[in-house]
């Protein structure tokens, strides 16, 4: 079984987001960079440009496949892994410690229609 995160939230298409004051860090899931494969590219966003929960923001390439990224939240990305450019196998490392984007949240409220780790393990069985 893939590693799932207690206290964080998760989308259905296999993106997770980290709450830290205002902030949400957004990422793939571990079940989904095990899917991918040995992952060799990540198309991000700018700082500056604006996310829209439930529309594409990115895309993240492996040898398998490529895969849209979907934002779990609205907001404007305040950072990008920069890391990822150069070494986009950080995320088959470590998909938790390696997110992708950083979001200034624009409504708290969207989390309430994601997964708690209890459901997205369900979600992935």
């Amino acid at each position: 079984m893939a590693e799932v995160i207690r206290g964080l939230y998760y989308a259905e298409s296999h993106e997770y987001v980290k709450v830290e004051g205002g902030f949400g860090y957004v990422g793939i899931t571990d079940y989904a960079q095990s899917q991918l494969g040995n992952v060799v590219y990540v198309d991000m966003p700018e700082p500056g440009d604006e996310v829209t929960a439930g529309e594409e923001f990115g895309a993240v390439e492996s040898v398998k496949a490529a895969s849209d990224l979907i934002s779990p939240v609205s907001g404007e990305v305040v950072e990008v892994n920069s890391a990822l450019e150069d070494e986009p196998e950080l995320i088959n490392q470590d998909a938790f410690k390696n997110w992708i984007i950083k979001v200034r949240l624009a409504d708290e409220g969207e989390l309430a229609s994601l997964m708690d780790a209890d459901a997205y393990e369900a979600a992935c069985d």
